[in-house]
């Protein structure tokens, strides 16, 4: 049977589409591009969900946006440190950030010191307007210490005993869960206990010891939501259409109603009638379904993409390496973004209940930007690691002045089995039309 003309094009799309998507820099790409078009595209709904609310507090309407550009510079140059860093400066600092993030998540609970934010003492007075969440930093330092931690572990093949595998990831991960829920944050300490799983299942916990701890952490978790009023209130909301008594499910209902409104292409960038003050925290939380009202369906639908791709490269990223700690640290920070990408999305759309936490490097907030693009900078480092993209990026160096030979002599110092692999690598690159 004989093929059609229209056939044979789809076909060679096909093919070209999945020869773009292996090629060895598809995962820098996508962590790197994407990364960077959520934080701007955030910075855009920063600036249009916030100048109501500075305006109703008397101050200038593109104060949040300021604060905000501040923080995101600050992340950039942090996210370029940390993509340039060297994996063994990577895990050299996993033991002072963990030991720095558990001092500040102390001092959080000093009277005096630590400051109330909506209910929830879990900040830092820094001077001025600015404050400081420790528990954000938490998330990178637990992915840091755990992921160097299971990697010297399996270098010394100690992770097919259960002990070793669970002592002392497991209690210091339920220290800071105990420090974090001092202050009442259950949202932060979800995304806690999601990376403390997600290091585990990549350090393969058999399937009896990975149920155990969630069933712990699980029932941990029933008894805090049945003794808090407030959170058993925010149970009731999943799925309303109507705030309840005492308008207990307004945010809830008035994110729908938002993201309702926006139809397909949204009713205009600026243009939100939620953000008047209707929906609360809609710069932060809730930003998610400003820019469902304002940009619609296609441009929630690019939010999600950004995050499939993100979640996407990390995955890839972490499931190509040799590397022990690669592996643990890619996984953590993808696990860590693309479960709280999904608790806030979740919330805004009525499916899950209403955590507190922001959307990754999309939602105001410097103490959340800052360790996010730092651990965007671990991808990409890692991504560059791959010795095909090694190659690939190898080859690119002369049209920027540096000498071919300079790139063969430190690739052969690698020695010579890998440098061998490099170059076929890097000529089949050439040949697919690698940039």
């Amino acid at each position: 049977m004989s093929r059609t003309p229209r056939d044979n094009a789809v076909r060679r799309l096909y093919g070209r589409a999945r020869r773009a998507w292996d090629r060895p820099l598809t995962a820098y790409y996508l962590i790197l591009g994407g990364s960077l078009l959520i934080t701007v595209l955030g910075l855009v709904m920063v600036y249009s969900a916030s100048q109501i609310k500075a305006l109703q507090l008397s101050l200038p309407g593109s104060y949040f946006f300021r604060k905000q550009f501040l923080a995101a510079g600050i992340g950039g140059l942090l996210m370029l440190a940390a993509s340039r860093m060297p994996v063994k400066l990577h895990r050299a600092l996993a033991y002072p950030m963990l030991l720095g993030s558990v001092f500040l998540m102390v001092l959080v609970q000093v009277p005096g010191i630590g400051v109330a934010v909506n209910g929830n003492q879990n900040w830092i007075s820094v001077g001025g307007p600015f404050q400081l969440q420790p528990s954000e930093f938490g998330k990178l330092a637990l992915v840091l210490w755990g992921a160097d931690l299971l990697a010297r572990k399996q270098d010394k093949r100690l992770l097919t005993q259960w002990k070793h595998m669970l002592v002392p990831l497991v209690p210091v991960a339920f220290m800071l869960l105990g420090l974090i829920m001092l202050g009442g944050d259950m949202g932060t300490a979800i995304i806690l206990t999601a990376i403390l799983f997600g290091l585990l299942w990549l350090a393969g916990a058999p399937t009896r010891l990975f149920g155990g701890v969630l069933a712990v952490a699980v029932a941990i978790g029933f008894l805090l939501i049945k003794t808090s009023p407030n959170r058993m209130s925010r149970l009731a909301c999943l799925g309303a259409t109507e705030p309840g008594p005492g308008d207990t499910c307004w945010q809830a209902v008035h994110g729908i109603y938002a993201l309702a409104s926006g139809g397909l292409f949204g009713s205009g960038l600026g243009a939100s009638v939620e953000k008047w003050g209707q929906l609360p925290e809609a710069h932060t939380d809730f930003i998610f379904a400003v820019t469902g009202e304002e940009l619609g369906l296609a441009g929630t639908l690019s939010v999600l993409a950004l995050f499939a791709a993100l979640g996407y490269a990390g995955i890839r990223v972490a499931g190509r390496t040799e590397d022990p700690f690669v592996r643990y640290a890619a996984g953590g920070v993808t696990t860590w973004i693309t479960a709280q990408a999904v608790i806030n999305i979740g919330a805004v759309l009525g499916l899950l209940p209403i955590a507190g936490v922001p959307l990754p490097l999309f939602s105001y907030g410097g103490s959340a930007l800052l360790p996010t693009m730092f651990a965007v900078g671990l991808l990409i480092a890692f991504a560059r690691e791959d010795p095909a993209a090694r190659a690939a990026l190898a080859m690119r160096q002369p049209r920027f002045g540096r000498k071919r030979g300079a790139v063969r002599e430190s690739a052969r110092a690698a020695g010579p089995g890998r440098w061998n692999t490099m170059r076929r690598r890097a000529s089949a690159a050439r040949s697919s039309g690698e940039r």
